[in-house]
């Protein structure tokens, strides 16, 4: 507990102006990007039903069975803080009648929340960026999409990442290949722990999900899912790794990536880094074919990923790259109430004039000494001074902060005019 009595909630981090840069840089990168493929924004709720993620997350999940902020309303409804955004942008679709054979190419970002153990990387509140496309069936857009995760490394300077793959084929193959995992799964009961002999009966393909070190011996044995495909996955699946081929972008298939939801359907995807520890998956994704279907919409092929922003930006604080807080270009120095309120004044008509550049007026009073020392704190290169003496001239002092001497006096009238050529000069 602080001092004053209070603390952040556990696993919910305060993001602070230090380190804000490297969130705005990603955000920034992420949304040209998008754009320019085609993907619009959206915002969906933080709240929805809680029967929408058990009916699309899977009740045999973790999140669904372990990690769920739930509430229960007054009038008896349960409702829940969103752990992912998948699911509350397919029932907007659905909801608002976006489907109706349409293609749409969709993104959101914000908070998710699950009721995890907090240690690095892993919170109880974090960030995704999501990026969904609905109405596409054919490997195209998967590959798409792929490059375009791809495209996001090279332009944020990330390099210690690897792509992933694997297919989970359609619904019928899966039930087939559910049997031959419960087969197997029953012969070897006597190694799996609670939570798989609890998903044997259930959904045994959470089973090869398990982080369980003292399972991964049965768990590699375990029949795999490629050897079991349907021949329509298998082309679709063969036809992504051929063009990812073709277009020089790596990967690895590993047939143990079945992602810890329900809903997804032939491609699934991961890339993972090395420089993060135990949590190095750092985007995911996949095909979720039937999920629209299974809540209520249209038959709707779909696929989509999530970012974790919180893990990409220790990335980009790992590479070293700076990421400063913009400094004004202007810092306002006014000694007296005369020369603040003419300041203040003056600082607005030069924001009219030139919505480009910041100026920072100095607040709080303080003699020139101390102002001074402020403005320099505030890495402006330019400082605009007002003072008695000053504004019975009609005049300002324009005085440079990052270089010796040439301080000026320019009427107040022609501020608008000179200071960006004066600035242009001090920035060489």
């Amino acid at each position: 507990m602080s001092k004053a009595g209070l603390a952040a909630v556990r696993g919910m981090n305060d993001v602070l102006p230090a380190e804000i840069g490297a969130w705005q840089h990603l955000e920034r990168i992420t949304r040209e990007l998008f754009a320019a493929y085609g993907y619009e924004e959206l915002r969906v709720p933080m709240v929805e039903q809680t029967t929408l993620f058990k009916r699309s997350i899977g009740e045999f999940t973790d999140i669904v069975e372990k990690e769920m902020f739930t509430f229960t309303e007054a009038d008896g409804e349960s409702l829940t803080l969103r752990p992912e955004a998948t699911a509350g942008i397919a029932r907007a679709a659905i909801t608002n009648g976006l489907l109706r054979g349409a293609r749409l190419k969709l993104w959101t970002s914000g908070p998710m929340f699950r009721h995890e153990r907090p240690q690095a990387g892993r919170y109880r509140q974090f960030t995704q960026i999501d990026v969904e496309a609905l109405g596409f069936a054919g490997p195209d857009i998967d590959i798409e999409m792929i490059a375009m995760t791809a495209r996001l490394w090279r332009q944020l300077g990330i390099t210690r990442v690897q792509l992933k793959l694997n297919s989970l084929g359609t619904p019928d193959a899966r039930k087939a290949y559910r049997e031959h995992l419960v087969t197997y799964f029953t012969q070897h009961a006597a190694a799996l722990d609670a939570d798989s002999q609890r998903r044997l009966g259930g959904n045994p393909l959470r089973i090869l999900d398990s982080k369980n070190p003292a399972m991964q011996a049965v768990v590699s044995g375990a029949p795999l899912l490629t050897e079991h495909l349907d021949a329509e996955s298998r082309a679709h699946f063969d036809a992504l790794c051929a063009t990812l081929a073709a277009m020089n972008i790596p990967y690895v298939i590993d047939p143990r990536l079945v992602r810890g939801l329900d809903y997804y359907s032939r491609t699934v995807f991961e890339w993972v880094t090395d420089a993060l520890g135990s949590q190095n998956a750092i985007c995911s994704g996949g095909r979720y074919d039937g999920l629209i279907d299974q809540l209520g919409g249209e038959h709707t092929p779909a696929i989509g990923f999530a970012m974790g922003v919180e893990r990409v930006v220790a990335l980009l604080r790992q590479g070293g790259q700076e990421f400063p807080r913009p400094a004004p270009h202007v810092y306002v120095v006014a000694s007296g109430d005369r020369a603040m309120q003419v300041g203040l004044a003056l600082v607005e008509s030069l924001r009219d004039q030139h919505a480009a550049l910041r100026f920072e007026m100095n607040q709080g009073g303080g003699n020139f000494k101390a102002q001074f020392r402020r403005a320099d704190r505030s890495g402006a290169p330019l400082a605009l001074v007002l003072g008695d003496n000053e504004l019975e001239r009609g005049v300002a002092a324009l005085k440079p902060l990052r270089q010796e001497g040439g301080q000026q006096e320019v009427p107040l009238a022609e501020l608008a005019a000179r200071i960006p050529a004066i600035l242009t000069t001090l920035n060489g």
